[in-house]
């Protein structure tokens, strides 16, 4: 029973931290009686990869003398690519260990 309220907290977590990010909830996220888990890990790990994107794309635009793209925004998409990324990173190892300690629990 543990593990579930731990995998809820993670989930708000994740929540919380999209909604920091500056994404945009998907309907499935939103309705949590409805959602899956699949869906909600697709949809987050698909956030990672457009503000990683976006990054890139400010980084490339600022380099080549962009007037539209200042430093300081550029900077700011970087750090949410990376906290985007390492938020990521711990809800796999989250997900990992949790995914560990059911394996090792005797029936």
């Amino acid at each position: 029973m543990n593990n579930i309220s731990a995998m809820d907290g993670l989930l708000a977590q994740m929540r919380t931290a999209a909604a920091a990010a500056g994404l945009s909830p998907s309907p499935a996220a939103s309705q949590p009686a409805e959602a899956n888990f699949s869906s909600v890990l697709k949809n987050a790990l698909d956030g990672v990869a457009q503000s990683q994107a976006n990054s890139v794309a400010m980084q490339k635009a600022f380099a080549m003398g962009d007037d539209k793209v200042s430093l300081s925004d550029t900077m700011i998409a970087v750090q949410k690519a990376s906290i985007n990324l390492q938020t990521a990173v711990q809800v796999r190892s989250k997900l990992v260990q949790a995914y560990n300690d059911i394996m090792n629990m005797q029936v």
